[in-house]
């Protein structure tokens, strides 16, 4: 029976679970120490042998990075100070245990793959992780797929409106403006919902907005919840915009499942009704019709549970290349 600890490595906070088996253990959760690279591999050292028991095969981190899985390299990082740093190295030589590393999204991929038995249900995923920034992990033919460099699957860079009226606009830095992430992350819903109160002063949110209060798509979901039309319409064209994305990710890749991940997946229905009917109407006609389009079902805990997951893959990797039994769906 395989014993390993998955670590979710996030710019706030760290998410540590043992995995034993089919049992994914509760986390413990600490704020990410963000004052230096030695300070957060000192804490994620302590974390990972608090938690580990009187066996531990190995260790796999998820990581808001772009990695070289196959060195263990955090190539470049804007949250965490781990740029260029040999995390899994490093890491392997104070636990004395393998660890593998990878991109967040990418492990949280892994994990949705699989249902609550942890059996592999998707062979062929997209996800989506829709927070401050839009991330995105892939999974083919039951595998993680990296790329050449580890970088495969940034959906949110996907261009999805750009004016081509004159000459192509001049690139400007990341995210872009037309990307994916530059209109449907979290902070353009904010951006979103600021203008309309701006711009309607008699409606709820503008009532709100001038009595000093901070809103943001948080406040506009939790409206739209209680059916206030005016910010239904406004989680309705996030939706729509996010449908865009959805519709690049099924015409690359054909999958079984799309799966929206992150703060945007506490939308449910309001956000995802309107992504299914815009991503339909984009989509090339034959494609898609055996694609879920779905949030995700290990909410919060998909990270850890996917970074343990790829610590499973990895140490079975040579001796069995299916390393989780699949379901026929």
């Amino acid at each position: 029976m395989t014993d390993v600890i998955g670590v979710d490595l996030g710019g706030t906070k760290i998410a540590v679970a043992r995995l034993t088996g089919h049992a994914l253990g509760d986390s413990t959760l600490e704020p990410t120490k963000l004052d230096g690279a030695e300070a957060l591999l000192h804490q994620l050292v302590e974390l990972v042998q608090r938690a580990r028991g009187d066996e531990l095969d190995g260790v796999g981190i998820g990581v808001p990075s772009v990695v070289d899985f196959d060195a263990g390299r955090v190539v470049s990082s804007t949250n965490i100070p781990l740029a260029d740093v040999p995390l899994r190295e490093v890491l392997s030589d104070r636990l004395d245990v393998p660890v593998f590393v990878d991109n967040d999204a990418t492990v949280a991929a892994l994990a949705e793959a699989h249902d609550e038995r942890l059996r592999l249900v998707a062979r062929h995923l997209v996800m989506l992780t829709i927070g401050t920034g839009v991330g995105g992990g892939l999974i083919l033919n039951g595998r993680i797929y990296r790329g050449a460099s580890g970088g495969a699957g940034e959906v949110g860079q996907t261009i999805v409106g750009m004016d081509l009226s004159g000459p192509v606009p001049d690139a400007e830095g990341f995210p872009q403006r037309s990307s994916l992430e530059g209109v449907a992350a979290g902070h353009a819903l904010d951006v979103l919902v600021d203008e309309f109160a701006r711009a309607h002063p008699d409606s709820s949110l503008g009532r709100r907005a001038a009595a000093g209060e901070r809103l943001t798509g948080v406040e506009a979901v939790q409206d739209a919840e209680g059916d206030d039309p005016d910010a239904r319409r406004l989680i309705e064209l996030w939706g729509e915009r996010v449908g865009l994305g959805i519709a690049n990710a099924i015409n690359t890749f054909d999958p079984e499942e799309v799966v929206i991940g992150g703060g945007a997946a506490r939308a449910g229905e309001l956000l995802l009704e309107p992504a299914r009917r815009t991503s339909a109407a984009y989509v090339l006609p034959g494609l898609g019709r055996r694609t879920t389009i779905r949030a995700a079902r290990h909410g919060v805990r998909a990270g850890v549970l996917g970074a343990a997951l790829l610590a499973v893959h990895e140490l079975r990797a040579e001796a069995a290349p299916a390393p989780t039994q699949e379901v026929t769906r």
